[in-house]
């Protein structure tokens, strides 16, 4: 069972930037697809950001590519997301999830990742 806990998150203005971390603990696989997802009251869990823990590539939602970096340290099993020139549409409740794989291709839908952290909230204001 993999655990993931968030944190990071806070009240930005816009143009700032945030890291969001993700601890993970638990996990006895060397392989998973780890993915941040973000979600507005509403509105369904969004993908915006994923990586394969065993190699190098990394995936994102187009619209936030250029201001967005996953990233990992797997000596700290930490994920992290990097948001820069926050946006106040960038407001939301930021999600780490994982699941237990080979690639990340194709899984961006939330029903595709059966761990989940709790979120963090990331608020912009313009």
């Amino acid at each position: 069972q993999v655990q993931l806990v968030e944190s990071g998150g806070g009240s930005v203005q816009a143009g700032g930037s945030l890291r969001l971390s993700c601890a993970a603990s638990g996990g006895t696989y060397k392989s998973y697809c780890m993915a941040w997802f973000r979600q507005t009251p509403g509105s369904e869990r969004e993908w915006v950001a994923s990586l394969y823990t065993g190699g190098l590539n990394t995936y994102y939602l187009d619209s936030v590519k250029d201001r967005f970096t996953i990233s990992r340290d797997n000596d700290k099993n930490t994920l992290y997301l990097r948001i820069d020139s926050l946006k106040p549409e960038d407001t939301g409740m930021y999600y780490c999830a994982a699941t237990i794989s080979y690639s990340c291709t194709h899984r961006t839908e939330a029903t595709d990742f059966g761990f989940w952290g709790q979120g963090t909230q990331v608020t912009v204001s313009s």
